[in-house]
């Protein structure tokens, strides 16, 4: 035995003498040696013997009696030779989970400390993680009857501001009746998926568009039908064309990831229209609509639907900080109660403590403050980078819609550039460069093509990587 290991003597005593079972070398009747002789044997105190023991007796592994001694349990028989586990699985895994694991295999995920240019990730230091605490402080002094199995669909008095906010900034049409509180985006997307489409429908994905919701689409058996994307958004007479039999649409009206454009109004008619003539669904994913720099938020494609065929999803992530996993999606009302049913078999609800703590911070006023106050920040880094890349690179990147969102999308003004090679040259000078390919789906034709370029992340930047990374980026793409 150990004694320079943090587990008990006791416990490692249990485990060599379950092992020596298990595998034969002590067999099935024999006697161990008397506790007292044990323990002087071992250098060890009678009481951590004893322990181990008593552990194996109540695990059936020894029988005993006062006075008798103690014996291996006849009951256990040696399992087969030890040998080295056997590369690979047990067994293949099934249709669907191949599925399932092969859905996301292409999704970026952010890994290391932060650095320009990520893409995807709010300003964490802005956020008033002292108020947050004293707020998840003061529910955890005072627990109540919610602290045991909760409502699926959420905590009742936070849908109920999330209702008013969502109207009041979105012009989303709901009741708190509509609102179920999920761990986040993907977590709405994969019951969404799971729920409304049976293994071999049809959906429109837009192309490029954002990995993470085809993940979910794939998982649940859907034919992924790629559907260009142009200055006015997603092209509905495409789609309707080319793939009209589809039962689900994922879209991003509002800033559409990654190209930053936002669905016209003739558009996002179109498309209302031909779901409601053909039954299908559409998935309004309105991941960062807080943040637009030029005019109030654009009204949700929820706000034109008549035919109860959108469903609104948000997410928390974008606003406050990823690693809250919140998130919620507001269904029609014919649809909520299956939604929430759905959530119950996922993950029965969703934690309560950050949920009453969210529920008090949009309450006293936080949430407001906290957007418009990151909204200035944003704004600002995010003209920090236009002026650099008007200053450093004018020559070499042209700038996408800048008026929302939390990345720039960029093209490349001369075809000599690829957009791999510059991304792996950009990791080797300590950047992160998504690039545009990055988001096309791999079966989509040409229709689909997007010209090359970069997504560059500037919320969570500081001011001083963000030059520090266009100079970099500058020489890769001069070539020095």
């Amino acid at each position: 035995m150990n004694r320079t290991l943090p587990e008990p003597l006791f416990r490692q005593l249990y485990a060599g003498l379950k092992a020596a079972i298990l595998d034969g070398r002590i067999g099935p009747g024999m006697q161990l040696p008397p506790t007292r002789d044990f323990c002087q044997l071992l250098a060890v105190s009678r009481q951590t013997v004893l322990n181990a023991y008593a552990l194996l007796t109540a695990e059936g592994y020894l029988d005993g009696a006062v006075g008798r001694g103690t014996f291996v349990s006849r009951d256990v028989r040696p399992s087969a030779p030890s040998v080295a586990p056997a590369p690979g699985l047990l067994r293949p895994l099934s249709a669907r989970g191949q599925g399932v694991v092969a859905a996301m295999d292409q999704v970026a995920f952010h890994r290391g400390p932060l650095r320009a240019f990520r893409v995807g990730m709010p300003r964490i230091d802005h956020f008033p993680f002292d108020v947050w605490n004293r707020l998840e402080a003061r529910r955890w002094r005072h627990p109540d009857h919610h602290f045991g199995y909760s409502d699926p669909a959420g905590y009742l008095p936070l849908r109920e501001l999330l209702c008013v906010y969502l109207q009041a900034s979105r012009g989303v049409q709901c009741t708190p009746q509509q609102i179920v509180i999920t761990s986040g985006s993907q977590q709405a997307l994969f019951l969404l998926s799971t729920i409304l489409l049976a293994p071999g429908d049809s959906a429109w994905m837009e192309s490029p568009g954002y990995r993470g919701a085809s993940g979910p689409l794939r998982a649940a058996g859907a034919q992924v039908f790629p559907v260009p994307v142009d200055a006015q958004g997603l092209d509905v007479a495409y789609g309707a064309a080319h793939c009209p039999q589809a039962r689900l649409v994922y879209v991003t009206p509002s800033h559409q990831l990654p190209l930053g454009v936002s669905m016209s109004l003739p558009r996002r008619l179109a498309l209302l229209a031909w779901a409601a003539q053909q039954k299908a669904w559409v998935v309004e994913d309105d991941y960062d609509s807080e943040y637009r720099y030029t005019g109030a938020p654009l009204a949700s494609l929820q706000s034109l639907d008549r035919a109860g065929c959108v469903v609104y999803v948000g997410t928390l992530s974008k606003v406050l900080f990823p690693g809250l996993r919140l998130g919620y999606m507001v269904a029609p009302p014919a649809l909520a109660e299956a939604l929430v049913q759905a959530k119950s078999v996922a993950d029965r609800h969703t934690a309560i403590v950050p949920q009453m703590a969210l529920a008090d911070f949009i309450a006293e006023g936080h949430f407001g403050r906290h957007i418009r106050r990151t909204r200035d920040s944003n704004a600002e880094r995010r003209d920090l980078l236009l002026r650099g890349i008007a200053r450093e690179l004018d020559d070499q990147l042209a700038c996408g819609p800048t008026d929302s969102g939390l990345e720039l999308c960029t093209y490349f003004r001369h075809a000599q550039h690829a957009e791999e090679v510059v991304a792996r040259a950009g990791l080797a000078r300590g950047i992160e460069l998504r690039p545009l390919g990055h988001y096309a789906d791999p079966a989509a034709g040409a229709a689909c093509a997007t010209p090359a370029g970069l997504l560059l992340g500037f919320a969570a930047i500081p001011p001083a990587d963000i030059e520090h990374g266009l100079r970099e980026l500058g020489r890769i793409l001069r070539g020095r």
